[in-house]
């Protein structure tokens, strides 16, 4: 199984759409939201094309292969209108032999650690910066943001198959790749 990673969308109808080009262009199974769907958040510029509406249209078409967890600008209300599940804190998945704690990263992070055990990965958004961090008993990893990049990083995504993640832009170019084992 093949997943695309993304967080903070925003509420941009510009940047969902390059995203959802991207899961289209990676062929990927299932597409993981790390929350911050469709509010822009009051500490955050509006994004190009703000438009929740149109990002509610947009993934409430690919409901059945969206996870998601929730964000610290998503609400009970986003839950309303979105037809998959948005609210969960964090979930874990288990795949490729990698175990992952995927939150949004404003409750759980690298100062506020989830119940990891060693070798678990730590994934979360939030930051809008990408990352992939040893911290010795478990790796942190984040995709960045779709929409509101930070600190001079482009709008990107992560994808996760065999067992390797690859971090890329939203047109598709690769600019890091890791596997469990290796080095940075």
């Amino acid at each position: 199984m093949k997943l695309l990673i993304a967080s903070d969308i925003h509420g941009s109808a510009y940047y969902c759409r390059a995203l959802l080009r991207a899961w289209d262009r990676e062929g990927a199974d299932r597409l993981l939201l790390l929350g911050d769907v469709l509010y822009h958040g009051p500490r955050n510029d509006l994004p190009r094309d703000y438009a929740p509406k149109e990002v509610i249209s947009l993934l409430n078409e690919r409901r059945q292969r969206i996870l998601c967890v929730r964000g610290n600008c998503d609400t009970e209300v986003d839950q309303m209108v979105l037809s998959f599940p948005i609210l969960a804190d964090y979930a874990l998945i288990v795949q490729d032999g990698l175990t992952l704690y995927a939150t949004h990263g404003h409750v759980y992070n690298t100062g506020h650690l989830p119940p990891l055990s060693g070798g678990d990965i730590l994934l979360h958004g939030h930051t809008h910066v990408p990352a992939w961090e040893d911290h010795g008993a478990y790796w942190y990893l984040n995709p960045g943001s779709a929409a509101i990049p930070k600190e001079g990083s482009a709008p990107s995504y992560m994808t996760l198959q065999a067992g390797e993640f690859s971090w890329k832009t939203l047109e598709g170019n690769a600019y890091h790749a890791w596997r469990k084992g290796e080095g940075r």
